[in-house]
């Protein structure tokens, strides 16, 4: 017997959920097997929507391949920074690059065309980085004179020395795009910036979770607070919990179903995670917004190619895509927390939602608004494998 086309989707986090560092959650494996026929392919649309943005798409799917057992494609894995496809603006601006990782590489993937990365910066500016002793130029260099101003920041991930990044990152900002020079008055608004991967922190094979790039944001907003007295202001945040982030998930997992043939509008999203800030926060934060459009009988606004949606601050912007996206059809987006990562108790989240959120550990980043009843997931389990279970459970769909 034939199986219906499936009207849901899938979003898996990774870290936490399916891995920790290097080593597979056992139950991941067991979860893909209920997904995937005997050939190893899944047979519901899934994507793996990762805060981590130090490699390749491609590298990444490969390395899900061989931990699940299942045919991964490059299309299936949304990292941090996947969404920057869409800013066709910024594409043939001269934009510094920070993070870690073959980073040069992952911003020509993206479309972006005038590079430079904060180890290119440095040598240009070999005065500019005074902090380790040990790399200071012995000798007086010669002035560079044919740098061409920097047009925006792209902040992929945290970098391995953050006294390199945070100091650069900041000249290039005060020096409104020119490192070697101090403005006076300082520039204000600055250059644009975009930051991908909010995460404070993340889990790996330690026991306690780690600093991610929400951290070294946190260190480079108040370092330019402090500095110019006025707050650092984001062109964009990507990654979980943006909403630009789940809007291109859906738009990946709709068009994964179709290439399948499989006819059925994906009404259904279930986003399974670890972390209540990131992972939790995101997806029900994107199905607050799929309910207002829908109530509102509205769909993605879509323009030659591009996407309104809304900004943390509550305004718009228009982002450009490869392919044309179409407007929004999932209903829904569930919340399902896992308790095989960061989670571990509900001790940073009050339990009465009317109780002050100024007592609270708000561990999201500064510009998203705190909402007691975002952090709380739809669902709670054990691990991945029990949230596979739940979904097949609640679509009344057959192991396969």
């Amino acid at each position: 017997m034939e199986q219906n086309p499936p009207p849901f989707g899938l979003l898996f986090d990774i870290d936490g959920v399916l891995i920790r560092g290097r080593n597979p959650i056992p139950a991941a494996v067991k979860a893909f097997q209920k997904l995937s026929d005997g050939n190893g392919k899944l047979q519901v649309p899934v994507v793996f929507v990762t805060n981590a943005g130090n490699c390749l798409q491609k590298t990444r799917a490969e390395e899900l391949s061989a931990v699940l057992g299942v045919e991964v494609s490059q299309d299936q894995v949304i990292l941090s920074h996947s969404p920057l496809c869409m800013f066709h603006q910024f594409h043939r601006k001269h934009v510094l690059v920070s993070g870690q990782g073959p980073v040069q590489e992952i911003a020509k993937n993206l479309g972006f065309q005038d590079i430079v990365t904060i180890d290119a910066l440095r040598e240009a500016f070999p005065l500019l980085d005074m902090v380790d002793h040990s790399r200071r130029p012995k000798e007086m260099p010669p002035l560079t004179v044919d740098f061409r101003p920097i047009e925006a920041v792209i902040l992929f991930g945290e970098p391995i020395r953050w006294e390199t990044s945070l100091q650069l990152i900041t000249d290039v900002l005060l020096g409104s795009g020119n490192p070697g020079t101090w403005r006076s008055p300082i520039p204000y608004p600055h250059i644009p910036v975009l930051a991908c991967n909010m995460d404070l922190m993340w889990m790996a094979e330690a026991k306690m979770p780690r600093f991610g790039h929400g951290t070294f944001l946190v260190c480079l907003e108040n370092i330019y607070k402090k500095v110019t007295g006025q707050e650092l202001k984001y062109e964009a945040l990507i990654g979980k919990p943006s909403i630009v982030t789940y809007s291109y998930a859906e738009h990946l997992i709709r068009q994964q179903a179709e290439q399948h043939g499989w006819s059925a509008p994906i009404y259904r999203l279930y986003a399974v995670g670890d972390n209540p800030m990131a992972d939790v926060y995101g997806a029900n934060l994107y199905n607050r917004h799929l309910q207002t459009l829908h109530q509102s009988g509205v769909q993605s606004k879509v323009k030659s190619g591009s996407m309104t949606v809304e900004t943390t601050n509550g305004t718009e912007t228009t982002i450009g895509s490869k392919q044309q996206v179409s407007g929004n059809s999932a209903r829904s987006c569930t919340s399902i927390l896992v308790c095989t990562g960061v989670y571990r108790d509900h001790g940073d989240v009050p339990s009465d939602p009317n109780e002050s959120v100024t007592e609270t550990v708000f561990h999201g980043h500064r510009d998203f608004r705190f909402d007691p009843s975002l952090v709380e997931a739809s669902h709670m389990v054990k691990d991945v494998s029990e949230a596979v279970d739940l979904v097949f459970q609640k679509e009344n769909w057959p192991h396969v």
